[in-house]
């Protein structure tokens, strides 16, 4: 597996994992922490907060994925995108931006205003073009698994063994992007899409059989139900249980974490890569 991807001509490394920010630009996203505001004059401050905690990915959301969430138009989300992917771009010109949409018009455009990758949580289900629409960006494109609709995706969780369907289905994806030519693909096992809390544990159970489909792999697990429901906590205070499953995730072979807490997540990562220099390479 390469452990490099192409960012504009740019290698990006992932020899050591990586710590990727989660930046809503939203009002209903899960974690109201993760909340941010281009109108609000501490945005800039909170984002040099990330990036001074260790994040070297930005990723920016206009569209709350998490169950009940309100749909919003393609022009709303570039409304809240664009201006967000203009600031930073400005402010902290050497970062990389990543844009979390499933809309491949919101790809091309975020694209455009300086986008450097996009992170598609429907792995392509819900926009038809968006694979077609990746080949001609020639950017990473993280390929999410899910199930379903927009509307449904938290209901299909019917599998007879999760991790062999995951793989199944994210590798002919993977294919259908190689022929289109799409060259930087990041996985996603999607965690809290498209699996009940039990089937996460199974799935984080078997990560690192992932592998095997020859691409990065990205987790993003922060402060989600698998975690606060089983601990009978909230969100808010599920950040222990959320590094111990990035220290999990890590051993088993992710190259990115996704996470709310850059500073907590990047302590991880340094710690972990104490011990992995002694591990058979």
């Amino acid at each position: 597996m390469s452990k490099y991807i192409n960012i504009k001509g740019n290698l990006f490394d992932l020899s050591l994992p990586a710590i990727m920010s989660i930046v809503n630009i939203t009002t209903d996203s899960f974690f109201e922490k993760s909340r941010y505001s281009t109108d609000n004059e501490d945005f800039i401050t909170k984002i040099k907060l990330q990036i001074s905690g260790g994040a070297s990915i930005i990723d920016i959301g206009g569209y709350s994925t998490r169950p009940g969430a309100k749909s919003i138009s393609i022009e709303e989300e570039l409304k809240r995108v664009l201006p967000a992917i203009n600031i930073i771009k400005k402010e902290f010109p050497t970062i990389t931006i990543s844009v979390d949409t499933f809309r491949s018009e919101v790809a091309q455009k975020s694209n455009l205003a300086g986008a450097d990758m996009i992170n598609d949580v429907s792995g392509g289900l819900f926009d038809a073009k968006m694979f077609e629409t990746m080949a001609t960006l020639d950017v990473p494109y993280i390929l999410m698994h899910n199930r379903g609709s927009v509307e449904t995706m938290h209901h299909k969780s019917d599998y007879q063994s999760v991790m062999n369907e995951v793989l199944i289905e994210l590798e002919a994806k993977i294919k259908q992007l190689r022929t289109l030519g799409v060259k930087d693909i990041i996985i996603d096992p999607g965690f809290g899409f498209s699996k009940n809390v039990e089937q996460n544990f199974e799935l984080m159970a078997h990560f690192d059989e992932l592998k095997q489909l020859n691409c990065p792999i990205l987790a993003g697990i922060s402060r989600k139900s698998m975690i606060w429901k089983s601990l009978n906590i909230s969100a808010d205070e599920a950040l222990n249980g959320t590094t111990a499953m990035n220290m999990y995730a890590l051993a088993k072979g992710a190259n990115i974490l996704r996470v709310h807490d850059a500073k907590e997540a990047n302590e991880c990562v340094q710690l972990y890569n104490k011990i992995n220099q002694f591990l058979p390479k």
